[in-house]
């Protein structure tokens, strides 16, 4: 099953992993391992176009969408990510609904988008003829905005209006960081911009992601609070699993 039909399951969660080690070795280790989706990132991580070809590649034979969060909302970013072989886009860092548009307007062909032709490897990842792909896979490409800047809380709600949008995702991180609070996610400015994507999310019936999740006490209470998707970092995990085993020598 693609991501978007998954996502148009109001009832189903789904996890992802952010993949910032530029290794095929490791987004095959995570597809194969049965979460939903990796979001290759090339905003943070260090990942060049070859390994993202490779990374995107190696999530084949599973059920496991690859996605790339690209650097910067530029349909030069975009039309790459795509025409490797990716899944959908998770676009970082918006501001308005405005921005909302073009950046759907990157993953769609004329006369709706903006999107140059050119699947001349994404094809292949997906098994079908070179002339198949625009057909078949063009509506199925996955729209991700990342909620991280006070300017986005403030235009929520126009955000969500926006058609072709699939999920919305909370970076946490920067979101505090454009608020001046950096890090103090218990700061009650943080947590009434939180409740306030929240409330147009669940208005608008989009899936809401938020992450990192470190324990099941979290999951739950995100659960609670309506959210469908989660994500974790595969460094994160690599580093806290080593610092823990270390912690038992002590």
């Amino acid at each position: 099953m693609n991501l978007k039909d998954k996502l148009s399951n109001l009832n189903k969660k789904m996890l992802l992993e952010v993949c910032v080690i530029p290794s095929p070795v490791v987004t095959q280790a995570v597809a194969s391992s049965g979460v939903d989706a990796i979001v290759i990132d090339q905003e943070h991580g260090a990942i060049s176009t070859d390994k993202l070809h490779s990374m995107i590649a190696s999530t084949a034979g599973t059920d496991c969408a690859p996605l790339v969060r690209v650097a910067e909302k530029r349909p030069e970013y975009v039309k790459i990510a795509l025409d490797m072989g990716a899944e959908g886009i998770m676009f970082p860092l918006i501001h308005n609904a405005q921005e909302a548009k073009e950046c759907v307007s990157m993953l769609e062909y004329p006369s709706t988008g903006k999107r140059g032709w050119g699947p001349f490897i994404a094809h292949s990842r997906w098994n079908v003829e070179l002339m198949e792909y625009k057909n078949i896979y063009e509506k199925k490409i996955v729209c991700i905005l990342l909620i991280e800047t006070k300017e986005a809380v403030e235009d929520i709600n126009n955000i969500c209006d926006v058609k072709g949008i699939d999920a919305i995702f909370i970076a946490k991180f920067d979101l505090s960081t454009s608020l001046g609070i950096s890090g103090d996610f218990e700061n009650d400015n943080f947590k009434s911009s939180i409740k306030t994507i929240e409330d147009a999310a669940r208005k608008k019936n989009i899936p809401l992601g938020g992450g990192p999740i470190n324990t099941k006490t979290e999951f739950d209470e995100l659960c609670k609070r309506g959210y469908r998707l989660f994500a974790n970092f595969d460094i994160l995990r690599l580093k806290y699993s080593i610092k823990e085993n270390i912690s038992w020598m002590k």
